[in-house]
């Protein structure tokens, strides 16, 4: 239950990353790579400032602010420097693998004695079940702690995924959405084009970085490798989370973002307690990114020739 439990809290956590990866790659078609870097750069501002006795809250919201700085900068080589998106973001992730060292100081930072949002949740958890070393649900014995941690990361995701689906269903938000389906009709309705970029892209690096905070906090360690193949991560969410929901209406969008992500997670979980060479995970997380890929197309012809 525990596996379970850890599974779908780091679902739930990286599915903020599918939320910046959704923003990115399906509203503006802009192939985003400074994910990788923001993933980490989110965390490592977050452990800083824990490490230092910053409020939890307030790191948090310190390493979203980080990622939208760096999504920022992404956006502005692309449209103020003409450099090309794909290019502009892996400059951005290069450049941001040292500025990670720099604002760590070193390559890992632990948190085992800071307070953090998960130790405040574990706290509230063990007072309100009266000190309990175990929680009985549906059979089966949870820790306050872990059950605690799920409901703030639940209650985080949902109130996430809210702020999204109201956001691009304001004006900028519309326009936005209309910038990445079509730019020369928004262009010519006078909106900034390139405003539209800097500013969708800072959103979505902002979720991104939350997303690495968060997880920093929960694992317990700030690591300049974690942000590697986050990217490719938040793709396989997005992807599965469209396949399942079967539609790109907005609001089944989001939810299906944050079903992808929580299924892509358990079903490494289970392929790791099937005995998976941690070794391989990167190798089995492109071969489930693939399947994701390859099989909506092929189930799509298989029912038109039936």
């Amino acid at each position: 239950m525990t596996l379970l439990i850890g599974a779908l809290t780091i679902g739930l956590i990286l599915s903020l990353l599918a939320f910046g990866v959704f923003i990115s790659f399906r509203v503006f078609s802009f192939p985003d790579i400074t994910a990788d870097g923001s993933v980490t750069l989110g965390a490592s501002i977050a452990a800083v400032l824990l490490v230092r006795g910053t409020p939890p809250l307030l790191a948090t919201l310190a390493g979203f602010g980080g990622g939208m700085l760096a999504g920022a900068t992404t956006g502005i080589l692309h449209t103020k420097f003409k450099i090309n998106g794909l290019l502009a973001g892996i400059l951005v992730m290069t450049a941001l693998y040292s500025v990670n060292l720099h604002v760590m100081g070193k390559s890992n930072v632990p948190l085992l004695s800071a307070s953090t949002l998960a130790t405040d949740a574990e706290r509230l958890g063990l007072l309100l079940s009266g000190g309990a070393t175990a929680l009985n649900v549906v059979g089966w014995d949870v820790s306050p702690r872990d059950a605690a941690v799920l409901l703030l990361v639940l209650a985080t995701i949902a109130v996430a995924g809210a702020a999204l689906y109201a956001f691009f269903r304001t004006d900028l938000g519309t326009a936005m959405r209309a910038t990445g389906n079509n730019d020369q009709m928004v262009r010519a309705l006078g909106v900034n084009v390139g405003n539209m970029i800097v500013l969708g892209l800072a959103v979505s690096n902002g979720l991104i970085a939350l997303s690495g905070a968060l997880l920093a906090q929960y694992q317990g360690f700030a690591d300049v490798q974690m942000g590697i193949g986050m990217v490719v991560w938040g793709l396989a969410s997005v992807i599965i989370g469209e396949a399942l929901v079967g539609t790109r209406q907005l609001g089944l969008v989001v939810a299906g973002a944050v079903m992808g992500s929580v299924l892509f997670r358990l079903l490494v979980a289970i392929a790791l307690r099937a005995g998976l060479d941690p070794n391989d995970l990167k190798l089995i997380t492109a071969a489930f990114v693939f399947a994701a890929l390859v099989l909506p197309d092929v189930l799509g012809k298989l029912r038109r020739r039936a």
